[in-house]
């Protein structure tokens, strides 16, 4: 199957193209907590500090000053008439001596001198104790046993703590949850902070036709007084309008970069809520806030998320989204005048805007931001590459040329992978090699690593893509043959890559009959050679059927048709407006339409094999090169087919 490098579908989000911006210096990964979570911080910290003052009290408060000796030693100080007094407490007995002593005691190695002492009653009792007590005049006070105990008071307060917080807890969601529904309107949109990064026109490549739009308007807001004095007014909006990665981001951040005034942005889907009214609101709050501080700036990306078409739905108009945009309009352009605030807006879907957001004295300038050229993709590829070490043999000239279709973001893409891929390897420089294999990773994909194929399987593919190989190689108005490869990657068992020498925006009937045949010269070789048919032609079928479609439908290149496009009005379909949209030819038109396109498919299928047939014997060199080398250049496709490399490469110009 083929892979056109021109024929790529675009589907990134904007990248910046500069690579000289500023750095912003990395912080600690140590993060604050949340607010929220502050107090529960706090609550947890005193809880720690009372749990351990509990604690220490506890082991100083249960140390006894007092000698602790045996129950033996204190029979003996007793029956030797050593005891004064006693003081008992459940099993515990504390006593005074008539005259200190000296003896070894259970808590210390060495004899001491003491004249208080404790000891405890034995667990199964003494029974003749008191009257021992008595006998010997030993004066006896009794108390209650104490039921106090820190770790008690710890058993109950733990949990009491814990309910406390709990209690805390969702008294302070309450009234968050509050504090969210009274600000559920507020204004969301942030303002640029140019302390913290920014970027300048100096910084976007490429794009001459946008930024001159744009100085324009920075002009303005500078120098107000030189448009004034001719009796120009500055245009109220500006729309950004171009595929994805384009940059249309990074050059509002240009904008506010460059103008030194007031520069509010949001996202489109910032105004909607669940509740109703709340995106009208936060429209209101934002102009408001902007006319404080105009002359200013304000802008909105995606704006398809809010401005698409009223009434395409089967819901009627009164949804959220419609009262957003019908408050938008009236903020821009209403009963009231807009004075100084400027709105710019980003889309890569202009064609599902309401028609009232994009008529004169709203946006009154549309500003396109399409793929590079050649030369842009160049000076792209230079912003990214001031941070990258490439090595002596990179050529950025050239690998421009063979990106066509590429984005900035895609450009972007390139070089990060290409330093990936060279840190893999641990080289010190980027080389040629490393850009050439990210660029087949990005338009081709991933090797398939550890797919076992059979040799016939591997003869099939090698005779499938040497097919395309071999007509894109000799057909004088198909695109350059870069490399073919029998190899799996992505979702293709095997690729024939054709690179375009130059960016194409006019496509000429020889040069989309040579697609076709190449597109179908992977069926064609495969019946011819091995009287096979294989599942590895269904995306080249596929994108032929659709080509053939476009040129009936669209370009007016069929024979039967002549120069008429049998197509209705085109739509964009939403929900609901697909159910009254008609169609303006007939059914036996439509039978028309449908024999027409088979029939230009099988010229083109014919063509291939006739074409395959006459250098059958180049195709069996190419597919026996695939089978041993499993990746060959188109140069050398070429030479296998006895062709001069001028010869292959003519193009003539379209």
């Amino acid at each position: 199957m083929t892979e056109e490098a021109s024929d790529r579908g675009r589907s990134k989000g904007g990248e910046r193209h500069d690579a000289g911006e500023k750095r912003v210096e990395r912080k600690s990964p140590h993060r604050p907590p949340p607010p929220a979570l502050r107090p529960l911080r706090h609550l947890l910290w005193i809880f720690l500090a009372v749990f351990l003052a509990m604690w220490v009290w506890s082991v100083v408060a249960e140390r006894d000053p007092w000698a602790s000796i045996s129950y033996t030693t204190f029979r003996t100080h007793l029956v030797e008439n050593r005891i004064e007094r006693v003081e008992v407490e459940g099993d515990r007995i504390r006593g005074e001596l008539v005259e200190p002593v000296q003896t070894r005691v259970l808590d210390e190695e060495d004899p001491v001198t003491y004249e208080r002492f404790v000891t405890h009653v034995p667990g199964f009792g003494d029974e003749g104790l008191l009257e021992l007590l008595e006998a010997h005049g030993v004066e006896v006070e009794t108390r209650p046993e104490s039921l106090f105990s820190w770790w008690m008071i710890l058993f109950y307060l733990v949990p009491f703590l814990l309910l406390l917080l709990l209690f805390f807890l969702i008294v302070r969601g309450g009234q968050a949850q509050g504090q969210r529904m009274m600000s559920i309107g507020e204004n969301r949109a942030r303002p640029y902070d140019r302390s913290k990064q920014q970027t300048t026109f100096a910084d976007v490549a490429g794009q001459r036709g946008a930024k001159q739009e744009l100085e324009e308007l920075v002009a303005f807001l500078k120098e107000p007084s030189r448009f004034e004095e001719l009796g120009g007014e500055i245009p109220r909006g500006f729309l950004l309008v171009g595929p994805p990665g384009t940059g249309k981001t990074l050059m509002a951040r240009a904008v506010a970069g460059e103008a030194g005034v007031p520069f509010f942005h949001m996202s489109g889907s910032d105004f909607m809520e669940m509740l109703v009214g709340v995106g009208a609101a936060r429209v209101r709050k934002l102009f408001e806030e902007a006319k404080k501080e105009a002359p200013g700036i304000v802008f909105i990306d995606e704006l398809d998320s809010v401005g698409r078409k009223r009434g395409a739905g089967l819901g009627g108009g009164h949804d959220e989204r419609e009262q957003t945009l019908n408050q938008l309009l009236s903020e821009m352009d209403g009963f009231e005048p807009n004075e100084g605030v400027v709105v710019m807006a980003a889309t890569n879907r202009p064609d599902i805007l309401d028609p009232a957001l994009l008529r004169p004295g709203r946006f009154d300038r549309q500003v396109t931001m399409g793929l590079p050229t050649r030369e842009d993709r160049e000076a792209i590829l230079r912003i990214h590459a001031k941070r990258k070490p490439l090595a002596p043999d990179v050529d950025l000239d050239k690998f421009a040329g063979g990106t066509p279709g590429f984005s900035g973001a895609d450009l972007r893409n390139l070089l990060n992978e290409a330093a990936l891929l060279a840190a893999r390897k641990e080289r010190t420089e980027i080389g040629s090699a490393e850009i050439e294999e990210a660029r087949d990773k990005v338009l081709l994909g991933l090797e398939r690593e550890g797919l076992a194929l059979t040799e016939d399987e591997r003869q099939l593919l090698a005779y499938h893509e040497g097919g395309h190989a071999v007509l894109a190689a000799v057909l004088p108005h198909a695109d350059p043959l870069h490399k073919v490869t029998i190899v799996p990657r992505g979702r293709a068992m095997g690729v024939t890559q054709q690179l375009p020498e130059r960016d194409r925006y006019v496509f000429s009937r020889d040069l989309l009959e040579d697609r076709l045949a190449v597109l179908m010269g992977g069926r064609a070789s495969e019946e011819l050679v091995l009287d096979t048919m294989t599942s590895g032609a269904e995306d080249d079928l596929r994108q032929a059927s659709k080509l053939a479609r476009r040129m009936v439908l669209s370009w007016g290149m069929s024979e039967r048709f002549g120069r008429v496009a049998p197509v209705g009005e085109q739509e964009e379909v939403f929900l609901g407006q697909d159910i009254a949209q008609k169609r303006e030819y007939s059914d036996s038109t439509a039978r028309e339409v449908d024999q027409e396109i088979r029939r230009i498919v099988e010229a083109a299928y014919e063509r291939a094999r006739s074409t395959l047939q006459h250098h059958r014997a180049g195709l069996d060199r190419v597919a026996e090169a695939l089978l041993e080398d499993e990746e060959i250049s188109g140069e050398r496709v070429r030479r296998l087919l006895g062709l001069e490399p001028e010869e292959a490469q003519a193009s003539p110009a379209v």
